[in-house]
């Protein structure tokens, strides 16, 4: 029932500075209460001013809200119909491209083999002469196989105190014995190539072991012979390369000044 004509009427008494509730409780309690209902109800009246247009753009807009939502449930309903339709035509296009892609799949497989058939028919004649150049060069390999052990058994045994120039001399006096003895071996024997693989070479090589031919006889020699070697070691090369070749299989380093060598002395 409150009216803007009623609001301003009251605003003169709202303006003045000793209208409010604390100027009012010293006067009576009860005209506080009043006084503070007054503006109370003045400030409701401007805000419900600009309220009620909200309220009554908020009902019409909820109407359309309301038609559209059902405009939106009928779209999506026959949305929701043709999703169904468009799914049930891609399963079967999905089935018809898996069964078009597996025919592809099997022509090439079939491709593939033929070209492999016909790849190996015509390489095995090829095949045939290396086979045949093969199983002479392992007849030959047979043959010579006593005199190329004969001959690493004594590189191992005897060429270990010795420079390269004395352990080629050392191989060519017993390449000469073994012809007067009709003995077969390889004319090109390669001793190193027989009595230890380049991949061993490369580790060696790693854990500190030079690349020169005499080294890697001596790495042989060490790792191959029955006897225990003696490494006359001046540059300390070879010492490196035994304790990082046998670091992880607990190798113990010890003197001959060590106390266990002196309580025994």
């Amino acid at each position: 029932s409150i009216t803007e004509e009623t609001v301003e009427l009251l605003e003169p008494y709202l303006d003045m500075e000793d209208y409010n509730l604390e100027t009012a409780k010293k006067v009576c309690g009860n005209v506080a209460g009043l006084c503070s209902w007054t503006q109370a109800m003045a400030y409701f009246y401007g805000i419900n001013k600009e309220v009620l247009p909200l309220k009554a753009n908020l009902a019409l807009q909820e109407g359309r809200l309301a038609a559209a939502q059902m405009e939106l449930n009928s779209a999506q309903n026959q949305l929701d119909e043709k999703q169904k339709e468009l799914d049930e035509v891609q399963a079967m296009y999905d089935a018809a491209m898996k069964e078009k892609q597996a025919l592809l799949d099997d022509a090439e497989a079939c491709r593939r083999k033929m070209n492999n058939a016909t790849a190996l028919i015509e390489g095995l004649g090829g095949e045939k002469l290396r086979w045949t150049a093969s199983s002479k060069n392992f007849q030959n390999q047979i043959m010579n196989l006593v005199g190329n052990v004969l001959l690493a058994t004594g590189f191992l045994s005897y060429s270990g105190p010795f420079n390269q120039e004395y352990r080629n001399l050392l191989l060519q006096l017993w390449k000469k014995e073994m012809d007067s003895s009709k003995i077969p071996y390889s004319k090109n024997l390669n001793l190193t190539g027989m009595l230890v693989d380049n991949a061993t070479v490369g580790e060696w090589n790693l854990q500190g072991l030079p690349n020169d031919d005499l080294s890697i006889q001596n790495g042989i020699i060490v790792t191959k012979a029955s006897r225990y070697p003696l490494l006359i070691d001046p540059q300390g090369q070879g010492k490196i390369w035994i304790k990082n070749k046998e670091k992880n299989n607990g190798l113990q380093v010890t003197a001959m000044n060590h106390k266990f060598f002196r309580s025994h002395i």
